[in-house]
Order: C-alpha cells, then structure tokens, then sequence
C-alpha cells in the first residue's frame, strides 16, 4: 500500500462504502466486507453516527447512511445540474453560428471543461476536450471566472496556484478590469496558437456558476471581430443558462 495513505482514513472510507452498497447493513456483514477487527468497526461506526454520517436502526437491520453524506457529492451533482441546463442553449447556438462551445467550472485552482459542442460543429478544429484541466491564467475560461467572481474567491485561487509577484498581480488587476469592462476574456498564451477562445461568466447573485467560451482559428476572425460579432449572443446564452440553473434549483 502507498506511504500516502493513512490507515484510519481509509478504514473509515472502508465502512463508509460498505454502508453504501445497501440501506442497511449489519455489523456483522460489515466486519466481512471491510475485513477490519470488529472492535475497530464498532469505533468507526461510532464515529461516524457522532458526526452525522451514520446511524443505527435497529439491533436486526444494523446501520445505514443518513442524508448528510449527500453533501460530500454537492459539487458534482451541482456540474451535472449545470450541464444539463447548458446543453440545450449550446447546442442551438452552435446549429445556428457554427462555432463550437466550451462550458467549464473551476476545480482546485484550474479550469477544468465540462461539455462541448465540438463534436456538432462544422468549424472545429479540436476535440471535446471533456475533463481536461486548463489554466486559470491563460485560459479565457479561466480569466473569465477571475475577473467575475468575489475578491475574497480570487486571492483563494491565485494561492491555490502558487501565488504571484507583486508586479504580476498588478499586470493580472489591470486585464482583469479590462475584461469586466468588456464583458469577455481572451486566451493569453505565452507563446503564439492557431486556436483562441473567447470567454463570459456564467454567474447568479454574485457568485460564479461557470464560464462558456467560443473557440475559433485566428486566421478566420480578429479578436475584436469575435467580440463584437458574439459578445452579446454569449453573455445572452450565460445569462439564460444561468436562469435555467437557478430555476431548477428552486421548482
């Protein structure tokens, strides 16, 4: 077994997905599918039911999992819901434009793309690109969610991805205003690509939900043809799956 892991931690996750695999679980079943000593699955049933996790039912069914393990999968089941209102508002806008779309969420300081039209576009010029990790610096996704979201959420990821001199966090501020002033955000790679993204926040009650970039060919379209030909119809679309997600949250 790897250094890493630390024993308590995975006897606990032991139990935790034993319990899942059914609505009630004896202890008994539970000490031979975890192979642990049942002392030790006593204490680790214990302590899951003292934080919430767990709870006995009856000394003939055993134990189960309460509801409050949901919320370790929240962030997940909130892409899922986000996915499912963009697809719709994507796929019209990329039947109609041609251009493909990329919807995205930040996930421990990088970009990381959740759906894309790709694959229904006649002008793409990549892959889907599903679950790939881009960087919140130089993606216009990523500056997208920069610029739009909370202060206290910004120094948070600029942490998380190891921080910036006090000269580059000046240079960061400046085209960050920038982008709010536009409305959208443009890849900024270090060195020269065929491929460019143009990005807008997805956001609800000054959070951010998401960011939605088209991607084009430099050789067919200059930055500011791409904003002014389509900066208003993606903000629209962000504004529309932001609706959609925020309705179905409250129906």
């Amino acid at each position: 077994m790897p250094d890493a892991v630390i024993e308590p931690v995975r006897r606990s996750f032991a139990v935790l997905e034993a319990l899942s695999r059914r609505r009630t679980s004896t202890l008994s079943v539970l000490v031979d599918e975890t192979a642990l000593p049942r002392p030790t699955v006593v204490r680790l049933l214990h302590t899951l039911g003292a934080l919430g996790y767990a709870q006995r039912v009856s000394r003939q069914q055993g134990y189960r999992l309460t509801d409050r393990v949901l919320g370790l999968s929240e962030s997940i089941r909130f892409v899922d819901h986000l996915v499912d209102a963009a697809i719709p508002h994507m796929r019209r806008f990329t039947s109609e434009h041609g251009w493909p779309l990329y919807l995205a969420t930040l996930s421990y300081g990088a970009i990381t793309i959740r759906h894309s039209t790709a694959p229904e576009s006649p002008m793409s010029f990549e892959s889907a690109g599903l679950n790939t990790r881009r960087s919140a610096l130089v993606s216009a996704l990523g500056r997208a969610w920069l610029a739009f979201c909370p202060e206290e959420e910004r120094r948070t990821i600029l942490r998380d991805i190891g921080g910036l001199t006090p000269r580059q966090e000046a240079a960061l501020r400046t085209a960050l205003e920038r982008v709010r002033r536009a409305g959208h955000a443009f890849t900024t790679p270090p060195r020269p690509m065929r491929i460019h993204g143009m990005a807008v926040p997805i956001h609800s009650g000054g959070r951010m939900l998401g960011s939605l970039s088209l991607r084009f060919p430099r050789s067919a379209m200059t930055e500011d043809e791409v904003g002014q030909r389509f900066g208003r119809r993606l903000a629209t679309l962000a504004r529309a799956i932001a609706n959609d997600v925020e309705g179905g949250r409250t129906s």
